[in-house]
């Protein structure tokens, strides 16, 4: 049989196995309106939501590019670049325009033959990793300080931190492994002349007021095209993963109205919580869904919040881990793929993965860990008051 049509039947097998398994629990007629509903729900009151946020945070990140914050930060950040992650003090700039961005903007700085020539070829494939643990971050924790946590998303963000390194110096082993060569080698042999900072171009003549302007006006609609990118993996991720997640309705039946499901992932997650638990500090085992939806797509795992916050299932330990993690992984099992063939080293894709994984699931522990060290402090301070 030929590749094409055999690939195709699996596929076809695959989707109605799934559709049917669900169809069967919750009704034909039911399940289409709930995914509909879902769907819907999760556009208007969810996606136009973060689209807001991607918006405010896109021209804000354009105004601090404008008037030198991101100089000023990637000047802080610097000493930290080759002591923690082993990377060339320009790194940091990566991992601010990501912070205000997306995981692709590491891609259009490695492209940069000026910011390029700073790296070695190793350390140059490792910012694929580097970059990611930090993609969204500013929107991440705005969007959580925007449900009303505040100390939790600072706890996540160290958790954050923690994880990149972990996964950029597996990375970069992963790749000194199969091409010991690369150790030595330079990306490439950029101009050195004026290399400091490929974002440093003056606009000469413009007024204070029409710099601010196009700053938040270019910024702005930036927002508008990441917003627009995130809607595919909110409407169908997150409705899939929503209908894996919650139950019927109260009464027990399937009314066919919007997050109803047939609650596997809980299911499974109950068979073994003792891992979630140590390593996630998740004590509801419908919290997994954010985790399993960030590895796609992180602004599809955020949209799930707002209705595990109303079901009451999450409290601030699991924003401080749902941070970390959202924040690190930062759906790189999309986006890797591209990031490397785009950087031509697509044969490393799978190592990536597996160090992204790892890093991932080490932001979430740190993080868990933090919180509790933050809770006893507290309690501690309290008592002492008293």
């Amino acid at each position: 049989m030929n590749k094409k049509y055999r690939s195709g039947i699996i596929c076809l097998i695959i989707v109605l196995a799934l559709f049917s398994a669900i169809g069967m629990r919750m009704g034909a007629p039911q399940m289409l309106n709930t995914i509909m509903n879902t769907a819907h729900d999760l556009l208007l009151n969810t996606v136009f939501y973060l689209m807001g946020i991607c918006v405010i945070t896109g021209a804000i990140g354009k105004l601090f590019v404008e008037f030198g914050v991101v100089d000023l930060l990637e000047k802080l950040l610097r000493p930290l670049m080759r002591p923690l992650f082993h990377l060339p003090g320009m790194a940091s700039l990566g991992a601010v325009m990501t912070f205000f961005s997306d995981n692709p903007a590491i891609i259009a700085l490695s492209k940069d033959k000026r910011f390029a020539s700073h790296f070695k070829k190793y350390q140059l494939i490792s910012l694929t990793n580097f970059g990611t643990a930090f993609g969204m971050g500013f929107i991440v924790m705005i969007f959580m300080v925007g449900q009303g946590y505040y100390a939790e998303p600072i706890i996540g963000l160290f958790g954050a931190f923690c994880g990149c390194i972990v996964s950029t110096r597996l990375m970069q082993h992963f790749v000194l492994k199969h091409y010991p060569k690369y150790a030595e080698e330079y990306a490439c042999q950029g101009d050195e002349e004026g290399a400091e900072n490929p974002l440093n171009q003056t606009k000469e003549g413009n007024s204070v007021f029409i710099r601010v302007l196009n700053s938040l006006l270019d910024g702005g609609k930036s927002g508008v095209d990441v917003g627009i990118a995130i809607i595919p993996g909110v409407l169908i991720i997150s409705t899939l993963v929503m209908i894996l997640t919650f139950g019927p309705s109260a009464d027990g039946t399937f009314t066919g109205k919007a997050y109803e499901g047939i609650e596997l992932l809980p299911t499974l997650a109950n068979k073994i919580d003792g891992f979630f638990y140590y390593v996630f500090g998740f004590t509801d085992p419908h919290q997994v869904a954010f985790p399993i939806t960030a590895l796609g797509a992180v602004g599809a795992a955020l949209s799930l919040l707002p209705n595990f916050i109303a079901q009451g299932w999450i409290d601030g330990h699991a924003i401080a881990v749902f941070t970390a993690i959202g924040m690190c992984w930062s759906g790189y099992l999309s986006t890797h793929t591209a990031m490397l063939d785009s950087l031509g080293y697509r044969a490393l894709t799978s190592k990536a993965i597996i160090s992204h994984t790892i890093g991932g699931l080490c932001a979430a522990l740190v993080a868990n860990w933090l919180y509790l060290l933050f809770i006893c402090l507290n309690v501690l301070k309290n008592y002492t008051l008293q």
